[in-house]
Parts: C-alpha cells; sequence; structure tokens
C-alpha cells in the first residue's frame, strides 16, 4: 500500500487509514467484540497502518477494542486519537482545558495498551479556552514522551495559524464524505479570529483549507444516514 507522511515531520502512514469509529459507535448497530477485533487485524494484514479512534466513541470502548487489537503489532501501527469532550461524552458539551486534557491523555493510554499516543486531535474547537493554550498543553505532552505529534479536527484556518504558532499541527481531520466532494479553492480567514466562523468550517468540513497548509486527514465516510434505516 502507498505511504503518505503527514506534515513536514509527522509521521509516516499507510494512505488509506482505519476510521475505528463505526465498530461501535454511531454508524449503526456495530460489530460485536471478537468481529471488531478481527476486522481490525486483518486490516493490518492487508497493509493498514493509520489506525483513528476516540475517547468519544463509545466512549471509552472503541479505544479499549483498537488497544486489545493492535497491542501486539504496537510498533508497526500509528495510533490517533481525540480529546475534547466533558468526561468523554458528545452531549455533555465541549472540554479543552488543559488538566482535562492532560486526563484523557493517561487514560488513553492505558486504554489504548501503549506508552505513546502518535496523533492526539483536539476533537473539536473549545470557544472557552484559547487554542494556545491547547498547543501548549499538547506541547507539553510532547516533550514528556506521552505523545507524538498534535492533530486539529475541524477547525477554521485562523484556528490553525494560531495553534501552529505554538506547537506544530501535523494533521487536520475534516468530514470529507464523497457525496459533498467538490474542487478544492482557497480558504480565506480574518486574522486574529478567535474561532472559525460557521462558514469557514462549513468550508474545512468540506475540504476547502489550502491556507492552512497542513495535510488533511480526510474522514470519507459514505454518508450518515445512508447505512441505516431512517426512524
Amino acid at each position: 500500500m502507498m505511504s503518505r507522511t503527514l506534515g513536514q515531520h509527522g509521521p509516516t502512514v499507510s494512505a488509506l487509514g482505519f476510521g475505528c469509529m463505526g465498530l461501535n459507535y454511531a454508524l449503526g448497530p456495530g460489530l460485536d467484540r471478537g468481529e471488531a477485533l478481527s476486522l481490525l487485524r486483518q486490516a493490518v494484514e492487508l497493509g493498514v497502518t493509520f489506525f483513528d479512534t476516540a475517547e468519544a466513541y463509545g466512549p471509552f470502548i472503541n479505544e479499549e477494542l483498537v488497544g486489545e487489537a493492535l497491542a501486539p503489532v504496537r510498533d508497526q501501527v500509528v495510533l490517533a486519537t481525540k480529546f475534547g469532550f466533558r468526561d468523554g461524552d458528545v452531549g455533555a458539551g465541549l472540554d479543552s482545558r488543559p488538566a482535562r486534557i492532560r486526563e484523557v491523555a493517561e487514560a488513553s493510554l492505558r486504554r489504548l495498551r501503549t506508552d505513546r499516543i502518535d496523533l492526539f486531535y483536539q476533537h473539536r474547537v473549545d470557544p472557552e479556552v484559547p487554542i494556545e493554550d491547547v498547543a501548549g498543553t499538547v506541547g507539553d505532552l510532547i516533550r514528556e514522551g506521552k505523545v507524538r505529534h498534535f492533530g486539529l479536527s475541524e477547525a477554521g484556518a485562523a484556528t490553525i495559524r494560531r495553534a501552529h504558532a505554538v506547537n506544530p499541527v501535523a494533521a487536520l481531520q475534516s468530514e470529507f464524505p464523497a457525496r459533498h466532494r467538490r474542487a478544492p479553492h482557497p480558504l480565506s480567514a480574518p486574522r486574529g479570529a478567535a474561532r472559525p466562523s460557521r462558514s469557514e468550517a462549513r468550508h474545512d468540513r468540506r475540504g476547502r483549507c489550502a491556507r492552512s497548509a497542513r495535510p488533511r486527514v480526510c474522514d470519507a465516510r459514505t454518508g450518515r444516514g445512508l447505512r441505516q434505516p431512517r426512524g
């Protein structure tokens, strides 16, 4: 399988990554534990080296599945996980306070059965916490050896620039389903903006982040609601 390097000094990963969310969360009934473990291990056998999870998927269960499945091949794969929700609960609101970031990192390390997180994303931008504080905290974790690289998810160009000025942003993850794809064009954002506007966030979700110059990791699921019956 072809590979890609995220950022100038980021990890080298398989061009096709494995988004683990659907194993047990959000996209239908999910798989039983045995099936999920088998699928993850088969992906490695087929050449996939990039696996993406989050504390919020479950919450917590998804990271446990990934950790159990990939522990025997840990040095052959790149693990990405995310922080940013209060108590790991998407419905409870955002929380990217430095203390919470550290708490998530320690818990994720245990669940993933590893001594380092290869790529640690902020799951969603928290308007109550300056992005400089977020980037600085992840930078501290990198210097401590607990995290290797910093990523953002669904962030606007101005936010990316501010974060990158504090700690290098290795990757930006954006939802980019096939049915919404259009040709990219430059994204213009107001300088010094504290957070992305609605239109800026929408542009980023559709993959238009040319001005940020950060490698983009696309969440390219077929589309919400297409795999399960509508109720």
